[in-house]
């Protein structure tokens, strides 16, 4: 500290005895020092001072001291240490750090380095100052101006990307950067490129293009795959960053076979047998390195991409044996809860809707004794109340992508549960888990395994015929009840929690949508409709009492919907007489809108995936939500369409004024018909023309073919003349300009080229033309030429009479 203040003392001179300057006062003179001192030396003296110190007067550098620096970074690019000088104060005032040096100062706010980042790119110039820098080899200055564009990104991130995709080859100079052999270099790139493609998908596409993946792949590699240190999982981030949400970059990453890189990342004992200890523990950073590895996989088929990409990246993936690496993982030991969570998360991701990754995953095998299959396993572990949360959310998940669009999938469980089912009754079932979950005295258990039953009914009216034969037996020997009758019971029991409730609710009105059996069966048991209509006619105020009576008004009305009027007395007349006079048609839609008003219906509806802080969370599954969302109308519009004598409303129960409306809307629709024939003939006029089109197309395809040709001829004059140019360029004597003059150089040469391609492209044009022109002249020179030598055999003709005349004569 002594030396810094005698540093300062040499550039303002010694103050007067007993006069301290003020921090304000000693910036001040530094300033006016870097504005008009003449000599290099001197300014270069107050950019050291003033960098010393930014970090405990951060506001009074800041303040003053930002034109100045600026006008460096203008004036002496020349000089490395003041550049270097200038861009680290620049970096200290911007930064959103603390330091300590100015923890004591109550004057610094949180967000000074944003305010001081907002002044200094009011003139974009100043980033593309800073941006030109990044060419200078120099150590100290290339860095410095790396981390002043990184704290600048950090700050304001959307300004700075909007002014370096503006910036002249800007994300081209950064990309180049990683090629550093310098590590760290490359390594405060690699942060700024993380910062720089957050969330802007044309910056992560040109990264994308500039040749990304095989760059950061090799640094991967080369820091020691899934065991590197933390090198590795900045990679991985900035490549989850350019996959995520970007289809384009996805299909890029398909299409570049970089996800067969992905597999032999994922293998435990290509990267274990060297770093792990002897434990088995993993180390902090392996298990940050692999949760980013498995964030990358999932950033390629996460069901929020578009399905063509998703099921193009599931089939590589299977191919390539890394669905089978991720399986091993399943079942391999010591593996750490959180990276078997996202691993669970990822295998469901990878196999959802692709019914051969489904039935891969069908056919792993625990490594137990005997061997179970993996579903088994993971299912024990969902019911498990020992199990961390997170853990079964993830297991309940990955078997609902197992089942998803899965018929055999789901007709193999419900198999294990039916009477008929020859499976070995003392090895454990798919089936018996969930019903063991079902009937658990462990809440959760109760909820994921009623949403696992769901979800093997799930668009498949089959199961749901199939699973009411299923059958249950009882305490005592008395008859055994069916699966929905323990469920209808369950629901009433007043110690069934009311999560547990949540998940029969959600069971019993998937079952039931597009299944009249099911609704029959329901109607055919006890007290079903009398408990319905009592949750119905309580004035309940709790959220979540709301949601339940919500569930059971949307539970009666598929009773309505798929009611095949097969039961008296519980025809669909029957149960919309029992809601008007006992509930009313306003409270029943009222209370069936309290299912998409309450706030776990909106975080269901997002995504297909479970993602839950805490236990209570856990309430609506997304496939309930999708039925909800498609029929509350429906039933809404139902139950309102009939009076208080049961007769469903029809247009001739109507009053004058709804008949008139009635008919206004009949004259729209027929108006509508009208448009559609005609739309329909001019539908048949476009494909003729569209055939005349596709002949014209192939015909234009022919002579594009033959251009094609005469194209790759000038390509190869071309690559001739820039052969003949570099050879020239590699004779000539060297001239004691940079590297930068060559590239600069080589560019005009390649513009040159161009424009030369282009020029000849034209003069190709015209000669074309001028052939067609030639052609036309030679076939009218053609056809004078033939009346020309007719001419002249009716000339040879007189010509030899005349001679056979003469002839005689004489």
């Amino acid at each position: 500290m002594e030396f810094l203040k005698s540093g300062i003392k040499t550039v303002l001179g010694s103050s007067e005895p007993g006069q301290q300057p003020s921090a304000a006062e000693t910036v001040e003179k530094l300033v006016d020092r870097v504005f008009s001192s003449t000599l290099l030396e001197d300014r270069r003296d107050a950019c050291r001072a003033l960098k010393a110190l930014s970090r405990k007067y951060r506001i009074e550098v800041g303040a003053q001291g930002m034109p100045p620096l600026v006008q460096v970074l203008q004036n002496d690019g020349q000089d490395a240490e003041i550049i270097s000088y200038a861009l680290d104060t620049l970096c200290n005032i911007v930064t959103s750090e603390e330091f300590d040096e100015e923890a004591d100062n109550p004057a610094v706010s949180v967000n000074v380095g944003e305010q001081f980042t907002e002044m200094f790119i009011k003139s974009p110039e100043h980033v593309t100052l800073v941006m030109g820098y990044l060419d200078e080899y120099d150590f100290r200055v290339r860095r410095a101006a790396i981390q002043l564009i990184t704290s600048l990104i950090a700050n304001k991130t959307r300004e700075l990307q909007e002014l370096v995709l503006v910036s002249p080859m800007g994300v081209s100079k950064l990309m180049d950067l990683l090629t550093d052999s310098r590590e760290v270099i490359r390594n405060d790139v690699l942060l700024l490129l993380i910062e720089l493609t957050k969330g802007n998908s044309n910056i992560q596409k040109i990264v994308a293009f500039e040749n990304a993946f095989d760059r950061l792949f090799e640094i991967v590699r080369e820091e020691g795959c899934s065991d590197g240190g933390i090198v590795v999982e900045d990679c991985l981030i900035l490549l989850l960053n350019l996959l995520k949400n970007n289809s384009s970059n996805q299909q890029f990453f398909k299409e570049g076979s970089y996800i067969q890189r992905l597999a032999p990342m994922l293998l435990l004992n290509n990267s274990s047998a060297s770093s792990e200890p002897e434990d088995g523990v993993w180390t902090p950073q392996k298990v940050s390195n692999f949760h980013c590895l498995l964030q990358v996989v999932r950033a390629l088929v996460t069901p929020s991409n578009q399905q063509q990409v998703v099921t193009a990246c599931q089939r590589v993936m299977q191919k390539s044996q890394l669905l089978q690496a991720l399986c091993d993982i399943l079942m391999s030991s010591g593996v750490p809860a959180d990276i078997l969570t996202e691993t669970i998360n990822a295998v469901a991701e990878v196999v959802r809707g692709d019914r051969d990754n489904q039935d891969e995953l069908s056919r792993v095998l625990a490594p137990s004794q005997p061997p179970r299959p993996a579903i088994v396993v993971l299912l024990m572990s969902m019911i498990n109340e020992k199990q961390l949360l997170a853990l079964r959310c993830a297991v309940l998940y990955c078997f609902e992508c197992f089942v998803y669009r899965n018929s055999d999938g789901q007709r193999a469980v419900v198999q294990t549960l039916l009477p008929s089912s020859t499976s070995d009754v003392s090895s454990l079932s798919t089936g018996q888990l969930l019903c063991t979950g079902l009937f658990s005295t462990d809440t959760l258990a109760n909820w994921f395994s009623a949403v696992a039953i769901m979800h093997t009914l799930v668009e498949n009216v089959a199961q749901k015929e199939e699973l009411l034969r299923v059958l249950l037996a009882t305490p005592g020997g008395v008859r055994p009840i069916t699966l929905l009758e323990q469920c209808t019971d369950l629901m009433q029991q007043e110690r069934y929690r009311l999560q547990s409730k949540v998940g029969l609710l959600m069971l019993l009105s998937v079952w039931l949508a597009h299944c009249p059996g099911a609704v029959k069966a329901l109607l055919e048991t006890q007290g079903t409709m009398a408990y319905l209509t009592a949750q119905l006619c309580a004035n309940e105020h709790d959220e979540r009492e709301s949601l339940v009576q919500g569930m059971c008004a949307f539970l009666m009305g598929l009773c309505i919907q798929f009611n095949d009027n097969s039961l008296p007395n519980q025809r669909r007349e029957d149960i919309s007489q029992l809601i008007i006079k006992r509930i009313g048609q306003e409270t029943f839609c009222n209370k069936l809108s309290e299912v998409s008003r309450h706030e776990a219906y909106s975080r269901a509806c997002k995504q297909p995936q479970i993602r839950a802080k805490g236990a209570s969370e856990l309430l609506l599954d997304y496939e309930y939500c999708k039925l909800y969302k498609g029929l509350e109308a429906l039933i809404a519009k139902l139950v309102s369409g009939f009076d208080v004598d049961g007769i469903e409303l029809t247009e001739l129960t109507l009053s004058s004024e709804a008949s008139a409306l009635v008919a206004q809307y009949k004259g729209i629709i027929r108006g509508m018909d009208t448009q559609i024939q005609m739309l329909q003939q001019s539908a048949k006029q476009l494909e003729q023309q569209h055939s005349e089109l596709q002949q014209q197309l192939e015909q234009e395809q022919t002579l594009k073919a033959q251009l094609a040709d005469q194209n790759t001829l000038l390509k190869a004059q071309l690559t001739a003349s820039a052969a003949t140019a570099q050879q020239q360029t590699a004779e000539a004597p060297h001239n004691t300009a940079g590297a930068d003059e060559e590239l600069n150089a080589a560019r005009y040469q390649a513009n040159m080229y161009f424009a030369e391609n282009i020029r000849l492209t034209k003069e190709l044009d015209t000669l074309r033309l001028q052939l067609a022109a030639e052609k036309q002249s030679a076939a009218e020179a053609q056809e004078s030429l033939r009346a020309t030598q007719k001419d002249q055999e009716d000339l040879l003709e007189l010509l030899a009479d005349q001679e056979a005349k003469l002839a005689r004569y004489e």
